[in-house]
Formats: C-alpha cells, sequence, structure tokens
C-alpha cells in the first residue's frame, strides 16, 4: 500500500513539487527493484526515504538524477520528464547534487582543489573565482583549516564534509544524500548531521537516504518507508514515528528500535 496522509500539514504542498515519482519501476533483470513507486518532493523540504537494506531507496536516489534508466513510470523534475539522452542528462545532474556514501574525492586533489573543480571544469568558472567559492564553502562545513589536505590526511567525517561543499559548489537545486553516514565511525556522524540539518535550516530541498532515524524524526519534514521496491506508507515524521498506520512500518521501526 502506498498510504500518503498528513497533505494539510506538508511544508511546502502550496508550491508545485520540485520531483514528482509516478509508478516508477526498475528492474535488475528479473528482479524487480522498484515497483510502481509514487512520491513527491517539494521546494525546501528535507524528504527522508527509510525502510530495511534492499528496500529501493538508494535506487530510487540514483534514478532521481538519472544515474540509473527506469523501466516504467515517470520521474519529472521541475516538471519536466527526466531526459535519456546522455547530453541532456548531464544538464540535469548539474542541478542536483549528490552526497555518496564512500565520498568519492580525487585523493591526489587538496580539499580545496575537490570542491573547486567542478564549478572550473564543468561551468567553465574563473580559477580563482572557483577558488574563493570553495573556500567560502569549506568554512561553511568548518573546514576552512583542511583546504590544504588530501583525503588520506582527513577523517571521514572530514571527507564527507569536503563532499557535500564540493556538491554545494556546483550550485545545486536539489541535494542527494545517498546514507552519507553509514561509513562513518559513531564519533564523526554528529558533524555531517550537523552540517546537513544547517543546510535543512536554510531551505535547501534534500532527499536523504538515511538509517539515522533521529535525523529523520528531527529535521525531515516527510518521511517515505520503503520495503521490497515499493512505498509501505509516507508521511510527516510525527505521523510515521508516533503512530504509523501500516503493520510493516511499526515492524520495521520496532526492529530498530523506534517501536511504540
Amino acid at each position: 500500500m502506498n498510504r500518503i496522509a498528513g497533505e494539510t500539514r506538508r511544508k511546502g504542498a502550496d508550491r508545485p513539487p520540485v520531483v514528482v515519482y509516478e509508478d516508477v519501476v526498475k528492474r535488475y533483470g528479473a528482479f524487480k527493484a522498484l515497483d510502481g513507486v509514487s512520491a513527491q518532493v517539494h521546494a525546501g523540504e528535507v524528504v527522508c526515504l527509510i525502510g530495511p537494506s534492499g528496500s529501493g531507496k538508494s535506487t530510487l536516489l540514483r534514478c532521481t538524477n538519472a544515474l540509473e534508466t527506469i523501466h516504467g513510470g515517470r520521474i519529472l523534475f521541475d516538471g519536466a520528464p527526466l531526459p535519456t539522452r546522455e547530453s541532456e542528462t548531464r544538464r540535469v545532474r548539474r542541478r542536483m547534487g549528490m552526497v555518496f556514501q564512500n565520498f568519492e574525492l580525487f585523493p591526489h586533489m587538496t580539499a580545496l582543489d575537490n570542491v573547486a573543480s567542478g564549478p572550473m571544469t564543468v561551468l567553465g568558472r574563473p580559477r580563482q573565482e572557483a577558488r574563493d567559492r570553495a573556500m567560502a564553502l569549506l568554512a561553511k562545513v568548518g573546514l576552512q583549516d583542511k583546504a590544504a589536505s588530501h583525503p588520506g590526511m582527513l577523517s571521514g567525517g572530514q571527507q564527507q564534509r569536503v563532499a557535500i561543499a564540493r556538491a554545494l559548489a556546483m550550485d545545486p537545486e536539489v541535494m542527494l544524500f545517498d546514507e552519507p553516514t553509514s561509513a562513518l565511525d559513531p564519533e564523526t556522524v554528529g558533524e555531517v548531521l550537523n552540517v546537513m540539518t544547517a543546510l535543512a535550516e536554510e531551505g535547501m530541498t534534500m532527499v536523504v537516504v538515511t538509517h539515522e532515524m533521529s535525523f529523520a524524526r528531527r529535521v525531515g519534514h516527510w518521511t517515505i518507508v520503503f520495503d521490497r521496491g515499493r512505498v509501505v506508507e509516507q508521511g510527516p515524521p510525527e505521523q510515521i514515528f508516533n503512530s504509523p498506520q501500516e503493520e510493516r512500518t511499526r515492524d520495521f521501526l520496532g526492529h530498530i528500535g523506534w517501536g511504540q
């Protein structure tokens, strides 16, 4: 069941949605990773995708910026279907920042150069302009003193904050986070979540695949529960975490210690 509740209280519901998923299907051979997913993301919202591992959350995120092609349904971005031609999908990806689980920084570049390289090579910005902007973004994520450090000299949390700054350097309209804290030591999880919380408070539109339930409950505006490629339930966090309507949601939350 794809239950939708609390629409009248939804942040940004009075504005056109930025991202719309309409009966999205994604297959890998005979396996359906996504099986008719429908949902919306409104401007300024933090939408958190939760559910057991392998339930389709990360697949949906990768389909959102056309890293994966879908086999049924539609994904609309800013009112238009995602293109299928590579030259056109590249233009769409420039409008979405994506932060992966494993940082994916260039190991031979300093933190500053990792952040500045995209604006220079993709957007054609002058070197000094790109580096000034990169330094400002490193300051934003609390790493201005690490500008000259290479990724191998940084902790996992620091590397992930550099990755966030790198994504922000492209001036995205939407930020996509694929379990950004899953590869981190517990001590460094908080520093990444603090940066993400600050972005949410600034009004950044964000889609976050996460196992950090406290973040989804406290910072998220809308929660979507996945299981076996389907949306089980969706609604505002207070409904999902305090009074879930579906048994599968209650089972999942109970299994991870969030049961009532």
